[in-house]
């Protein structure tokens, strides 16, 4: 062919055409309806054919063609073979002549147009026709000119086509391709060998290796006909690879549009009902099976993806079709470094993306349904580059598909849309289209089903992120998704984290139970929802030990937002209504493990202590045997056979504990959790409504939750943000700690409800953090924003729970320490560079809102043990009916409160505080820099956007809101009114309070640090703990009534009670948090200071109680228990200030004194003080000392500090005095030179004194202002160096009454007004010692006393005698109009004044009686000053030490010595005294039973304490004692813990008991134990007592040797120690007869004063000085009024009427020393009567007959007054037989009831060893060194009976005495001192007696000459010697005879 200069050449080997005609057979009948076929056959041969272009190149190739067509008279036939034809394309050549063939074809079509329409309809052909077709070896290459060249070409295909028609027109067509190969590329068109099996060659588009497909189709006959159109399709395909890359896009997109005709608009108009009415009869069957699939996506920049399917098996029919795939695989090949793909089998596919091992899919037809199963395992490995790759092939993939729908639209494009609208939304329309009515089409339902399924998803390149689901299924119907896993785990990082059990996923259109749940919140608007409905049967969630869980959380957050950026790119959000959720778990249960190690060491310790007793019995059989056999054979037993068996027992424990411990765990699991957090019946709602739907209503909502934090005036953008109504429930909520036996917390039946907002602000550009995320080539890392502000919460619920139960102790902190460190490898650390917040600054930021809760039994049990496995020993406290409301900063309890302690003893249930309708709120005020509550104005920074701070600063974010400290206050009110008549009380035992401090040692001890430091690769900073944020703490407590009961035991034996009215408690203290010195970092060091403190009580009452019955065994109470009035006061004020400020302090030394530290006001308080309260008193404090004894004696600082430093130093250094500018508040002694202590040489100055007056008879003092401004306690006190005025206790109208023990009547003292001040004085330097000086000052203001006249039996049935308020209360003027203070008799002393009851009671219904006042208004001052070394170092480091003087050795040492000395002070002014002999007797019961009493074991106790320190004098090496208290000290210890022992098992017991009480076993072991329990205690007691007096004697025997040895290096130190002084300016007392009126005489006492001083050398000096003293006789008609006076009638300062002197030193061996002992008497003038002497005798001894004459014996001559000095009876002279008189002296009369009767001579009662005859001796000596009794002058007058001598101004002298170095009883003594009076007065008595006869008279003469004898004048003279000798010195004991007695 020509055309142009263009050429094709065509040549052929061999061209042969055959036709051949038999017109003589038969035709072939009923070809077509009308004709019939003859035979004939037409053959077509050609060979080796080439077609060449022009260029000689190849177009054509063929080797072969054979055609045949056949007409037989059966069928037609038709074959052809075609072999190796080669077609080589060029689009640039054949173009040409494709363009002519069409102008050709264009040319010959146009003339016949409607020729050409009717040949395209063909005949109807109905004779059988057979087809056959066979081709090989075929290739077609194309080259198109602006598309890679393609190839296509297969080895062979066979098609065989049968066309029947018998009874049905049968069509059968069977097709085989043998390896169908398309290239594409450009090297596509080169021929190529066959690639080798199992192999892909990238380029090779397609491959087919077989491809067998047999079908038929049968359609029958007739209309009529009832049968369908029936077809069958077998297919089988093996080796298919499909390729999908950018050049099949290109060489598809250009050759499909040549292949697709443009059909005309009115065929496609009638295509679609012919299409749409036949497939319905039509019933087909379809089997294809496909083999080796491997489908790839090629890409030049990723690789390419790789889809395997080993077998994909299509099962089809009119009902159903089903699709099974085995061995799906879904790789990556990331780089394509090779020319081919291995195609393996699945299985052995390296790194699959999803590996599937079968897959069935079937759709029902019928039914609409569509059911996956994965039969086997699915697995899924996922990687953000792995997703890179996916995405990008999905992509590829997608622009290959868009590619060829454009293409294909380019050249169909006029006809698609009217095509599209038909074709594709067809379902949609045709379900409203229903004109008839008939039903609409049913919804695909969907129903999947996994038989297991694996998801592993790598986060990053380390982390990963695994899903497991077994049996999983899954259905969508009718809009309805219902889903169900049997077993469902999450992992992390190759942990098992989550598990979850039955899981069932429900979302419904609607849920029925949350429509029920909306109904009961009537706020909401939305009616119905939908919902997902999730429930679990178990959820389990278990944290390895020390795994870092948010590093793979935060790299899952992170990847999912990048997964969001890259999907959701510019997708709209929904503004649909979210859906309701509903969860449902039967059983949640959290776990931190534990570390194994830890966990091995326990059971390994558990272990050891078990086999330790198990070896220790082994030994014990052993050593039984072994004793057996030596008595079985003696000594016969070799020592190496014993020696033998014992170490074979020792090797046997070896191997026993060896294997325990490998079975350790072999039937019990080993321990594993740390924490576990368990919840049983789990219900949750989360209900959405449109009220709270979208931002506007989100916000609106925040703000009504949260109304206290300030709203940002530009308003809020949120990143994320959701409000919904929440409904829950949970059974049971327990938290334990390891296998602790205690819950943490225990929660059951919680109901909760209420509103949850999540909000998540949307950070500025600096609170984005940048996270990276690595994509690998090609994209590089991949950038993802994050948003730094948290998810914040916004709560507003109610809750109601049955059951709330929290344990707490400090020994489950160190596990909690590793809880805490668990808790933070949850969360990832903020990026933020700042400090991270606490807790509780932590929750203040995300949780905001309010929450209330109604429990209806809450329980706090505080652990008061270090055990964590003791379940007895706690603090409960407990509530019911309480109210919780927790709001922002404030915490409201509102219920009855109950404070038990749990002890596992009888105090066990011991209700120690119970707080009935408690309203209990604790206010929380964070002090922050800014606003508390403005957590909005937090904006956290990104590390690049930090602002600049100055250097050595920190920066932080949250500085404005992050918590300084915190102030606490406490408010406990119990005053609301209440159904309930039960009062607050409060129940305490003595062994409650030692428990309480054992608790509060426990509680406040110093936790370790747990896991931290290097070794643990944990550098944290250690947490701050809430405790020490704390600034400041305050505590309000406001109750109507209150009832306090302390017991001392449990047997309630003795107690107190403590009642009283409305009260108000306010206290406030600070926390100072002190840093410890040194380089070392240690805790600081907390210090809490009470700053303010306010008490206000009212109506007090204290009741001593006490029952006289013991303690039963069983422990139960005894109800009969005797309550005493002990106090009672109208009203309390306390109050406490902090000290204030040295800038605060000079304005209040100006004038204000009101400002004291402790202020307390008492109001009408009245005291009783009896014999029982006195035994009860005593009874507390001695358990009180004794258990504080045996507390500080089994200590360990028992024995510490007693080693003696004999290397001390002799000297130490001296400091001067300081000068005036250098302390401004220095202590200066008044000096006066007539006191003895006042000097340095007291005694020698004193003596020279008296021996240069010794003729003036009178002591003379230094001329001052007054006595009382002499002394020191006033000096001290007056100082204006105070700082702080610590304390001030004010008394208004209190009285106090006394009872005596023998006597009916009591007395009542009452003051006014009452004052007593504490200071605290500047320290200053005393000598080299700086000192804190503290004093004490006392004022009473209007002081009376009163005692009843008359004692009734009855008076103490009819309750306590009280006096009224108007007689107590300061003197003011009296109207005098009642006829009630008509009958009294005002303010006088021996006035008379009515009393009262009860003052809360009616003056109608009161009783009333009278008592006399005895004592009239008067004034006491008290003063005691102490000096300390403990200062505050604040205040030390201001004070300057002392200037050392020039001339130190010229130093005044008095000043040096007693400047710093502790002195107490008491001063009377005027007292008014009257009383008769009723009570007199009533005072001298009161002094000595009550004020003066000592308890009877302390003379006991005394003696052994005398007798161990006897025993320490004689021991050679008292050193050896410390071993005997070390060994006592274990002995009772072991008596402790056995006691401790013994009330568990008491305590087990009873509870036993309570469970049977009738067992005889448990009754019996329960008394055994009880018995067993007294005698331990009693041994407790004898042994602590011993423990403690040996302890006390072993101290006081080596500080007594270390002051004896600084004594020998240092006599110059000497200084006073203390000082006690007695002052009274003038006293009268009036004696009265038994009426109380009419007076007997009156004393007149002026200027006493009694001081004494304590030197620190252990001596002492006492002084005793009396101004005046007078007594007047009140007898009607009496001779003389004034009975005793000084003979000197002036009353100056300057006179001392007595002066009594004595040093005393430190007593040596037992043998007290008195170094001075001095009197001295002014001359006294005596002027008695008779009937005077006999009143006063009646008066001070009432019932004793004066006329007879006592004759005690000898034994009975020595008796101990109450002073405790033995004074014993001088013997009488032998010169007199007869006494003078029968006179008795006046001490006996203060000690006839309780003096102590003993003679050194009485029978002991135990035997006497050396040490008792020491210390007997002892006892009895006394060493007088120096003793001086001046002489004293008498004027003695005296007026006997009527027939007996008056004597008038009879003169004697009581001669000076004077002794030296003597060793003396006081028996001795006092016979010295009659030996040497006696002889210088009987001379002046008969000096006196022989001057006076003359004067006598002559009856006197008269009777002298009648008598020869003389016996009459020797009895007279013997009378008045008696009466005078009696009076003046006054004998001290009525049972002895005068000094001038005889003795018997």
């Amino acid at each position: 062919m020509n055309s142009q200069k263009r050429h094709l050449t065509w040549s052929l080997k061999l061209l042969q055409f055959l036709y051949q005609r038999e017109e003589e057979q038969i035709p072939l009948r009923n070809f077509t309806p009308t004709s019939d076929l003859d035979q004939m056959s037409v053959d077509l041969q050609l060979e080796d054919g080439l077609l060449l272009s022009q260029s000689r190149q190849r177009i054509v190739c063929l080797n072969s063609l054979k055609t045949s067509v056949q007409v037989t008279a059966i069928d037609l036939s038709a074959a052809v073979l075609l072999n190796t034809c080669i077609i080589h394309y060029r689009h640039q050549e054949f173009s040409h002549w494709l363009g002519l063939l069409a102008q050709e074809y264009r040319c010959q079509a146009v003339p016949v147009p409607s020729q050409g329409h009717k040949g395209r309809s063909y005949p109807q052909i109905i004779a059988p026709i057979i087809l056959c077709a066979s081709l090989s070896n075929v290739n077609v290459s194309v080259q198109l000119g602006d598309t890679p060249p393609f190839a296509l070409g297969f080895n062979s295909i066979s098609a065989d086509y049968q066309h029947l028609r018998p009874q049905s027109v049968h069509q059968r067509a069977v097709l085989a391709v043998d390896h169908l190969c398309w290239r594409v590329g450009n090297d596509s068109h080169i021929q190529r060998a066959p690639h080798p099996p199992n192999m892909h060659v990238w380029g090779e588009a397609l491959i087919l290796d077989s491809f067998n497909l047999q079908g038929s189709y049968n359609q029958p006959l007739g209309m009529s006909s009832a049968q369908s159109d029936t077809l069958f399709l077998d297919c089988t395909i093996r080796g298919l690879q499909v390729e999908s890359s950018d050049t099949c896009t290109e060489c598809l997109a250009r050759v499909l549009p040549l292949f697709c005709p443009q059909p005309g608009g009115a065929e496609l108009a009638k295509q679609p009902p012919s299409a749409s009415s036949e497939p319905w009869g039509l019933l087909w069957k379809v089997d294809l099976k496909v083999e080796d699939v491997n489908l790839f996506t090629l890409s030049a920049l990723v690789g390419a993806l790789e889809l395997r399917l080993d077998t994909l098996t299509v099962l089809g029919s009119a009902e159903s079709c089903t699709v099974s795939v085995q061995g799906m695989v879904l790789a990556l090949v990331k780089s394509i470094t090779e020319k081919m793909q291995p195609c393996c089998k699945a299985p052995a596919i390296p790194n699959p993306v999803a590996n599937l091992s079968m897959l069935s899919v079937t759709y029902h037809s019928s039914i609409r349904s569509l059911e996956v199963q994965c039969i086997e395992g699915l697995a899924v490995l996922w990687s953000p580059p792995d997703h890179m790759h996916l995405y990008h092939h999905t992509l590829a993939t997608l622009q290959c598909h868009e590619a060829l729908r454009s293409a294909l639209g380019r050249r169909t494009s006029p006809s698609l849309p009217p095509e599209s609208p038909a074709s594709h939304p067809a379902t949609p329309t045709e379900t409203p289209l229903q004109p008839d009515g008939t039903p609409p089409k049913r919804l695909l339902s969907l129903s999947l089903e996994l038989s297991s399924a694996k998801l592993t998803a790598f986060v990053s390149e380390a982390n990963y992120i695994s899903l497991a689901a077994e049996r999983t299924s899954m259905s969508w119907h009718g809009g309805a998704l219902h889903g169900y896993c049997p077993e469902l785990a999450a992992g992390f990082d190759g942990h098992s984290i989550f598990s979850f059990k039955e899981v069932e996923v429900k979302l419904l259109p609607e849920l029925e139970e949350v429509v029920l749940h909306r109904c009961a919140f009537p706020t909401l608007r939305t009616l119905r929802n939908r919902g997902w409905a999730f429930s679990f049967a178990s959820v389990t969630i278990e944290f390895p030990y020390q795994y870092d869980f948010s590093r793979t959380l935060d790299a899952a957050v992170g990847v999912q937002k990048w997964l969001k950026g890259l999907h959701r790119r510019g997708r709209p959000a929904s503004a649909a209504l979210p859906p309701d959720l509903l969860l449902k778990v039967t059983h949640f249960s959290w776990v931190f493990l534990d570390d194994v190690f830890e966990v091995k060491l326990r059971d390994n310790y558990e272990l050891m202590k078990d086999e330790s007793k198990e070896s220790a019995k082994r030994l014990q059989l052993l050593d039984a045997k072994v004793a057996a056999l030596r008595k079985q054979h003696g000594e016969l037993l070799p020592a190496r056979k014993i020696e033998e068996l014992y170490a074979s027992l020792e090797k046997k424990n070896i191997e026993i504990y060896i294997q325990r411990s490998r079975r350790l765990y072999a039937n019990t699991p080993m321990r594993r959790a740390l924490l576990t957090w368990t919840l049983a019946h789990l219900e949750l709602v989360a209900m959405a409504d449109e009220s709270f739907h979208g931002t506007e209503h989100v916000l609106e909502q925040m703000r009504d939750i949260d109304g206290v934090s300030p709203f940002p005036p530009e308003g809020l953008e949120m990143v994320t943000q959701w409000c919904r109504m929440m409904k829950g429930r949970v059974g049971s909520f327990f938290v334990r700690i390891r296998d602790y036996p205690r819950y943490l917390f225990e929660i059951r039946n919680w109901q909760l409800s209420g509103r949850l907002i999540g909000a998540e602000q949307c950070g500025q550009a600096c609170s984005r953090r940048r996270q990276l995320l690595k994509l690998g080539l090609p994209w590089g890392d991949a950038t993802v924003e994050r948003n730094m502000p948290p998810l914040k919460f916004y709560h507003d619920f109610h809750s109601e729970i049955s059951q709330f139960t929290i344990v707490w102790g400090p020994c489950w902190d160190p596990a909690w320490t590793l809880i805490s460190q668990c808790v933070d490898l949850l969360t990832k650390p903020s990026e933020d560079p700042s400090a991270p917040l606490p807790w509780w600054d932590k929750s203040r930021l995300l949780l905001h809102g309010d929450w209330h809760m109604d429990i209806e039994q809450a329980n706090l049990h505080q652990l008061a043990t270090e055990d964590p496995y003791n379940t007895t020993e706690n603090m409960h406290w407990e509530w019911s009916h309480l109210s919780f409301h927790w709001k922002p900063g404030q915490f409201v309890f509102k219920g009855n409160l109950d404070i038990n302690v749990r002890t596992a003893s009888k105090y066990d249930d011991c209700c120690f505080l119970h707080l009935p309708d408690l309203c209990m709120t604790l206010d929380l005020q964070w002090l922050c820099h800014g606003n508390p509550h403005d957590h909005h104005g937090v904006v956290l920074r990104s590390p690049e956007f930090l602002p600049e701070v100055p250097v050595g600063q920190q920066y932080d974010s949250y500085r404005a809101f992050r918590s300084e400290n915190l102030n606490l206050s406490i408010r406990m009110d119990l005053t609301r009114p209440s159904e309930e008549h039960s009062q607050p009380r409060i129940l305490l035992y003595s062994s409650t309070l030692r428990w309480m401090q054992n608790f509060w040692a426990t509680w406040t001890s110093v936790t370790r640090p747990i896991c931290r430091g290097k070794l643990f690769n944990n550098m944290k900073p250690s947490k701050k703990k809430l405790g020490q944020h704390y600034k400041q703490l305050s505590y309000t407590a406001l109750f109507p009534r209150l009832q306090v009961h302390y017991w001392a035991s449990f047997a309630q034996q003795r107690g107190i009670q403590v009642e009283c009215c409305q009260g108000h408690i306010f206290t406030r203290g600070t926390q100072r948090l002190i840093p410890q010195a040194g380089t070392v970092m240690r805790r600081l060091i907390s210090e809490w200071s009470i700053t303010q403190m306010v008490s206000d009580l009212s109506q007090v009452t204290v009741h001593l109680m006490a029952s006289t019955s013991d303690e039963n065994a069983d422990h139960r109470l005894d109800t009969l228990v005797k309550k005493t009035h002990l106090l009672s006061l109208s009203s309390l004020t306390y109050q406490r200030h902090s000290n204030r400020t040295a800038e605060e302090e000079l304005p209040l030394r100006d004038g204000d004194d009101g400002f004291h530290t402790h202020q307390l006001h008492l109001v009408d308080l009245r005291a009783s003080w009896t014999t029982t309260n006195r035994d009860i008193a005593f009874g507390l404090y001695d358990g009180y000392k004794k258990a504080a004894v045996l507390k500080r004696n089994l200590s360990t600082e028992a024995l510490k500090g007693l080693k003696i430093d004999t290397q001390l130093q002799a000297k130490k250094l001296k400091r001067g005095p300081l000068s005036a500018h250098s302390i401004p508040a220095r202590v200066t002694v008044p000096i006066t030179s007539g006191r003895p202590e006042r000097a340095s040489s007291g005694g020698a100055y004193m003596l020279q004194k008296l021996i240069e007056e010794t003729d003036k008879f009178v002591v003379f003092t230094e001329e001052e202002s007054g006595a009382s401004e002499q002394l020191c306690g006033i000096a001290a006190c007056q100082t204006d160096d105070i700082y702080n005025r610590n304390c001030l206790i004010e008394l208004v109208n209190c009285q106090m009454v006394l009872r005596g023990a023998e006597t009916e009547g009591c007395v009542i003292v009452s003051a006014a007004k009452a004052q007593l001040l504490q200071c605290q004085h500047h320290p200053a330097w005393y000598g080299d010692t700086l000192k804190q000086k503290t004093s004490w000052t006392c004022l009473l203001d209007g002081m009376q006393y009163f005692a009843t006249t008359e004692s009734g039996p009855t008076e103490r049935e009819h309750g306590q005698l009280w006096l009224e308020v108007k007689n107590i209360e300061e003197h003011r003027q009296r109207s005098l109009d009642s006829v009630q203070e008509l009958m009294e008799s005002g303010q006088a002393v021996g006035g008379m004044v009515s009393t009262t009851t009860d003052w809360n009671q009616p003056s109608e219904a009161r009783q009333t009686q009278q008592v006399q006042r005895i004592i009239s208004r008067c004034s006491c001052r008290m003063y005691y000053i102490s000096y300390s070394h403990d200062i505050d170092p604040e205040l030390a480091t201001q004070i300057k030490p002392p200037e050392t003087p020039a001339n130190q050795e010229k130093e005044d040492l008095l000043k040096k010595q007693e400047g710093a000395v502790d002195t107490f002070t008491l001063i009377h002014h005027d007292l008014e005294i009257s009383t008769n002999p009723a009570q007199y007797a009533m005072i001298l019961d009161i002094v000595n039973n009550l004020l003066l009493h000592v308890e009877p074991k302390r003379k006991e106790h005394s003696e052994k304490k005398q007798r161990v320190r006897f025993q320490l004098e004689i021991s050679s090496n008292p050193e050896e004692q410390r071993s005997s208290i070390l060994h006592l000290q274990e002995a009772v210890r072991q008596h402790v813990a056995q006691i401790r022992q013994l009330e568990k098992q008491m305590y087990s017991n009873v509870k036993s008991l309570q469970d049977d009480s009738k067992n005889e076993s448990l009754l019996d072991l329960n008394h055994r134990l009880q018995q067993q329990l007294s005698q331990e205690k009693a041994d407790l007691q004898l042994e602590s007592e011993e423990l403690n007096i040996l302890i006390r004697c072993f101290k006081d025997f080596q500080l007594q040797r270390a002051n004896k040895m600084e004594l020998r290096k240092q006599p110059e130190d000497v200084s006073v120690a203390r000082r006690t002084e007695f002052y009274f300016a003038q006293a009268r007392w009036r004696l009265t007869e038994e009426d109380g009126q009419l007076g007997i005489a009156e004393l007149e006492l002026q200027r006493f004063l009694y001081s004494k001083v304590n030197k620190s050398d252990d001596t002492a000096e006492h002084l005793l000085e009396l101004g005046w003293v007078t007594m007047n006789n009140l007898l009607p008609n009496a001779v003389y009024k004034v009975v005793l006076r000084p003979q000197s009638s002036c009353q100056s300062g300057r006179q001392l009427a007595l002066r009594i002197f004595s040093k005393v030193r430190p007593p040596v061996g037992g043998i007290s020393i008195k170094e001075h002992f001095e009197v001295n008497v002014v001359p006294l003038t005596i002027q008695l009567t008779h009937q005077f002497f006999h009143r006063m005798m009646g008066f001070f001894f009432p019932g004793r007959n004066v006329e007879e004459e006592e004759v005690g014996d000898e034994e009975d001559k020595s008796k101990l007054v109450t002073t405790g000095i033995p004074v014993v009876k001088p013997r009488q002279l032998i010169v007199a037989d007869d006494s003078l008189g029968p006179g008795k002296g006046v001490a006996q009369g203060l000690n006839r009831t309780s003096g102590v009767r003993r003679s050194f001579r009485k029978a002991p009662e135990h035997p006497v060893d050396d040490i008792d005859k020491m210390k007997e001796r002892a006892a009895m000596n006394n060493s007088f060194i120096y003793i001086k009794i001046p002489q004293v002058p008498l004027c003695v007058s005296y007026k006997g009976e009527k027939n007996s001598v008056d004597w008038g101004d009879l003169n004697l002298v009581l001669p000076c005495l004077e002794y030296h170095n003597n060793t003396w009883t006081w028996l001795d003594f006092a016979m010295a001192v009659k030996r040497d009076s006696r002889k210088a007065l009987v001379a002046q008595v008969i000096k006196e007696k022989l001057r006076l006869k003359p004067a006598a008279g002559a009856e006197a003469r008269g009777k002298l000459e009648s008598k020869s004898d003389g016996t009459i004048q020797q009895q007279e003279e013997d009378e008045k010697a008696r009466l005078l000798i009696g009076l003046s010195v006054g004998d001290k004991n009525p049972s002895k005879k005068s000094i001038f007695g005889r003795r018997k």
